[in-house]
């Protein structure tokens, strides 16, 4: 039986916390995750038919717990660990329920979940794909589309970072203070995805998963609350919500997709979007730009505009000639692009997407075929336009996006 949606909500919300609860009580991560999934899946189907307990959190927590006593019973190598997992009942500490917000950052088990996953021990690429997966809940094929690889690859990536984690005997604490500048880099990149992936869900019905981006604005906070002095923090956090601001007009009440120039401004988040300007400006005024930093600024000046047409193209052109610079990759390359094209005009955007074509990160992506449609379009080619729009909607998984651009392909025709 199949949970309805507000019953899987809660439970995506709730795992990494329960993992995080497991794993700080009995260690071996990878036999407290497999305990997490059994009882996730024990909820799906018992909740959808008794409703949801009044601890949510403390009932996952004790059938993990049991789940995990009988995977440790069966590891006849760890008789240490058996013992100190024998005890069914988790303490009172671990099934009581979350405060949430309320809680401070030292006590949150998801927050050091996630510094335990960005460990200098694996790899960069290996501690964000575990993080995904631990923390942000995604499926291995959805980490594999965020860093445009094959998903038998990503796979193997994580199930080494488990091994990792497991043979290095890391302890579930929060890191001191140098370790935690260590990881930080790794930590950050970890909550973009997350969050990118909430935003714009890479496949399924829904143009949005809400729960992520509202994970990943949560733990970016909690994060900011460690260190509030740290600009690229208050610069994720920043694009988040300038990002997030836009989020109740970005579909129509069927689900479809309505792209940026064509929302109604006045439904966006005016809130979110003065405290993300806020965050902005004060952490460029005192600390050097960082990535994070650009890209909320350049978040800042479209949420600025009342209308479309009032977006200042030329202040974002320079934003992305400096991003590119300090943090050069294809998709940076794929929006500067169209800033290009917006102050140039079409065809100048279309030659710097050419450098685009080489690049293998980006081959068989949707967005380089959905974002040459739109040049395109704008130049007046619209047969090609019409091409490159099918393209992408053919190598898009997610509906919303393969609707609008088919939408936009027969619009064309």
């Amino acid at each position: 039986m199949r949970a309805d949606s507000g019953v899987e909500d809660l439970l995506r919300r709730l795992a990494p916390q329960v993992l995080g609860a497991l794993v700080r009580r009995y260690g071996h991560f990878d036999t407290a995750e497999d305990a997490v999934q059994e009882a996730l899946l024990a909820a799906a189907v018992q909740w959808a038919e008794d409703g949801v307990p009044e601890n949510p959190r403390g009932w996952l927590i004790r059938v993990a717990s049991r789940r995990m006593t009988d995977l440790l019973r069966s590891e006849q190598a760890r008789r240490r660990r058996e013992e100190t997992a024998a005890a069914l009942t988790p303490p009172d500490e671990l099934l009581a329920p979350s405060p949430g917000e309320g809680r401070t950052p030292a006590e949150d088990d998801t927050l050091t979940l996630l510094f335990l996953c960005c460990h200098p021990v694996l790899s960069p690429a290996s501690r964000i794909a575990l993080t995904l997966r631990a923390v942000g809940g995604l499926t291995t094929a959805e980490i594999a589309r965020a860093f445009l690889v094959p998903e038998a690859t990503m796979a193997q990536r994580i199930s080494r970072a488990k091994r990792r984690i497991k043979s290095s005997g890391i302890p579930f604490r929060q890191p001191a203070d140098r370790e935690r500048t260590e990881r930080l880099g790794a930590v950050l990149h970890v909550l973009y995805l997350v969050f990118n992936e909430g935003y714009t869900a890479t496949s399924g019905r829904n143009l949005q998963r809400n729960e992520l981006s509202g994970e990943a604005i949560r733990l970016t906070r909690a994060v900011r609350r460690l260190l509030p002095d740290d600009g690229e923090v208050a610069g994720l956090l920043a694009l988040m919500l300038l990002t997030d601001a836009r989020r109740p007009a970005r579909t129509d009440p069927d689900g479809a997709l309505i792209p940026l120039a064509e929302q109604d401004r006045s439904r966006w988040d005016r809130e979110a979007i003065d405290e993300g300007i806020a965050l902005v400006t004060d952490a460029l005024s005192r600390t050097l730009p960082g990535p994070y930093q650009l890209q909320a600024a350049i978040a800042a000046v479209h949420d600025e505009a009342v209308h479309a047409e009032d977006t200042d193209w030329p202040q974002i052109l320079a934003l992305y000639e400096l991003l590119e610079r300090l943090s050069p990759g294809p998709v940076v390359t794929l929006n500067h692009a169209v800033a290009v094209a917006m102050v140039d005009g079409p065809r100048a955007g279309l030659d710097l997407l050419e450098t685009l074509d080489a690049d293998g990160r980006l081959t068989g992506h949707h967005r380089l075929d959905a974002v040459r449609g739109h040049l395109l379009e704008m130049a007046g080619d619209h047969g090609a336009a019409r091409s490159a729009y099918r393209t992408a909607a053919r190598r898009t998984m997610s509906i919303p996006e393969r609707r609008y651009l088919q939408a936009r392909a027969a619009r064309l025709t």
